[in-house]
């Protein structure tokens, strides 16, 4: 199992609403063939600090990731909706235990 974890700071004056826009465009993403499982959210502002948004993915293979990180539409998605928005996006890949 592969896990895809994106962290993000977003650019001064966006709104939480820009960020929610772009985060549920990815909860709602579908690729066709492969299954994976979602999750993302903003901030609470628990802690000075922190980025401003993160996202979690597990995937089935290696494979499975690849065909969602070239897949047209998830491409899209970062491009209209995130690029916009974010000021920096970091991304780690890694094998889950088991």
């Amino acid at each position: 199992m592969i896990r895809n974890v994106v962290v993000g700071q977003v650019r001064d004056g966006v709104t939480r609403e820009q960020v929610e826009e772009a985060l549920q465009a990815l909860r709602d993403l579908r690729v066709d063939g492969i299954e994976f499982a979602l999750l993302a959210g903003q901030d609470l502002g628990l802690r000075e600090g922190n980025v401003s948004y993160a996202l979690t993915a597990d995937f089935a293979s290696e494979e499975a990731y690849r065909v969602y990180d070239l897949d047209e539409e998830h491409n899209r998605i970062r491009r209209e909706l995130f690029a916009p928005i974010s000021a920096s996006i970091s991304r780690i890949q890694f094998a889950l235990p088991g």
